[in-house]
């Protein structure tokens, strides 16, 4: 994930507003205790999501080392995913191309595409990116190492892994209502961050291709299937670190508002009210901008810090690696994702 272009929520830009009022008078009437609130629905089954098997996953992808186009440890990590799909029985798609990054390198990379059932008309589809940065440049004290990437990649692709893992293992009796398409981008965190890297041209600028999401701008172009639609999209980025907090972000509130609050409310009805916060705040370029823009309403999960610097500290990092990773924001986020195709 990368340092993004933050928009400010109207909300924010117009101050905050203060509600006044007088206390309610006490009534004399007595109250109705004959008829009790309608008692909410139960969620339907659904599989359970292991938090072992998702760690698990995540320090397979690290231990590849960084996975950085035009690197021996990107193609090994692209085929053990591809191998790993293929193994649950699943349909498998590679996408190929190149792109020129913002610094003038002209990498080779491929988005992996992954589908559930793919006679199902109806289908929701799970985001994610599976590269690395190939830089440090937020470190404090080894800026440009290179990084793990451990939350930032590694765990939203470990999410899809699992999720398709337990639905692949589903009879047809407990099967959700729709398919669903895993569809992992590449070079998404290839891009020019003018807060770190001032220094440095940006040779994309002003070339209509923006220097972030190199892999999702390809795939919102280039439909993969052919003609793909869905009811909405779900992006996973950096979900996997101790004290992880989600928000509801701007564009996701604009353009899938729908499965934002249908993601929401399962997360609170599981108990994950402190991972899934309740919380309005400003746009980020992401992956799901360019998703959006295929037609595909995309909300986007990702860490948000409730700081002047809008993202934790281990992001474009080095502290971004394993000892981050908690199996309980793990948990909370594959669970409540799974449990939501099982909601209509």
């Amino acid at each position: 994930m990368r340092l993004r272009h933050l928009r400010l929520p109207l909300a924010a830009l117009a101050g905050l507003v203060l509600l006044t009022g007088c206390p309610d008078k006490k009534t004399t009437e007595t109250p109705d205790t004959t008829t009790a609130p309608p008692a909410e629905a139960a969620l339907p089954p659904a599989p359970v999501f292991n938090a072992d098997s998702a760690y698990a996953f995540t320090a397979r992808q690290v231990a590849f080392g960084p996975r950085v186009p035009n690197s021996k440890a990107h193609v090994a990590a692209g085929n053990w995913l591809v191998a790993k799909f293929k193994s649950y029985g699943l349909k498998v798609m590679e996408q190929p191309f190149e792109a020129m990054t913002f610094d003038g390198t002209y990498i080779k990379a491929r988005n992996i595409v992954v589908q559930y059932q793919p006679q199902a008309a109806r289908r929701v589809a799970i985001f994610g990116h599976w590269d690395t940065r190939p830089f440090a440049d937020d470190d404090k004290t080894k800026k440009n190492a290179p990084m793990d990437g451990a939350s930032d990649g590694a765990s939203a692709v470990a999410v899809a892994l699992e999720m398709a893992r337990v639905l692949s293992q589903q009879p047809d009796s407990l099967a959700p209502n729709v398919g669903v398409d895993f569809i992992l981008f590449d070079a998404e965190d290839w891009g020019h961050d003018a807060s770190t890297q001032a220094e440095v041209k940006n040779l994309l600028e002003g070339s209509g291709t923006d220097s972030w999401c190199l892999g999702s701008q390809y795939w919102a172009k280039n439909l993969l299937p052919k003609n793909y639609k869905a009811e909405y999209g779900v992006l996973l980025d950096m979900v996997g670190a101790k004290g992880g907090k989600f928000t509801r972000e701007e564009m996701s509130r604009a353009k899938a508002g729908f499965a934002l609050d249908k993601i929401w409310r399962v997360a609170a009805r599981l108990g994950y009210s402190d991972f899934f916060r309740y919380e309005d705040t400003g746009g980020i370029t992401d992956d799901h901008v360019y998703t959006n823009q295929a037609g595909i309403p995309t909300i986007d999960i990702y860490h948000h810090n409730n700081s002047n610097n809008y993202f934790p500290e281990y992001h474009h990092a080095t502290a971004d690696n394993m000892s981050i990773i908690d199996r309980k924001t793990l948990k909370a986020v594959g669970q409540t994702v799974l449990q939501a195709l099982y909601v209509d």
